[in-house]
């Protein structure tokens, strides 16, 4: 079973964090296809470890230094995602995200590079609950 692990970061005004992913298949998704920032890790890895290692891949800034444990969901695809809750402040105009290579066209040969997550943007709590991935929504309900 494949495991991600990532931060749920609120700022004073209470707004939530999130992030779009990047790459052909979802330039034209928004409701649903928004995730906190996060990574996949194994067993070699802590998951905290993983989530403030993939916060800073994906968002180029460092998550805050105190995070809460906010438990773990089960996504429709069936991975586990783990989530840590922090308090903070990322300008999301400056975020670079690292890259990935994949076929694209389909079946052309051909590599390109595409952002691991294209944007980043602050949302209430309501607007983040349409616009989660449905199974991590629920962690929206477990913030402190």
């Amino acid at each position: 079973m494949k495991r991600s692990a990532g931060v749920l970061l609120r700022r004073g005004d209470g707004r939530v964090l999130l992030v779009h992913p990047g790459g052909p298949y979802w330039a034209r998704r928004d409701e649903g296809a928004w995730s906190i920032p996060k990574g996949e890790y194994d067993d070699a890895e802590e998951a905290e470890t993983c989530a403030r290692r993939e916060f800073l891949e994906e968002l180029g800034s460092a998550p805050p230094s105190d995070l809460v444990d906010l438990g773990t969901v089960r996504q429709k695809n069936r991975k586990e995602v783990r989530a840590y809750y922090g308090e903070g402040d990322v300008n999301v105009a400056g975020v670079v995200s690292n890259t990935f290579l994949m076929e694209w066209p389909p079946r052309s040969g051909k590599q390109q590079e595409f952002p691991e997550i294209d944007r980043a943007e602050w949302f209430t709590v309501e607007e983040a609950r349409a616009k989660l991935n449905p199974a991590q929504a629920e962690f929206l309900d477990r913030l402190p």
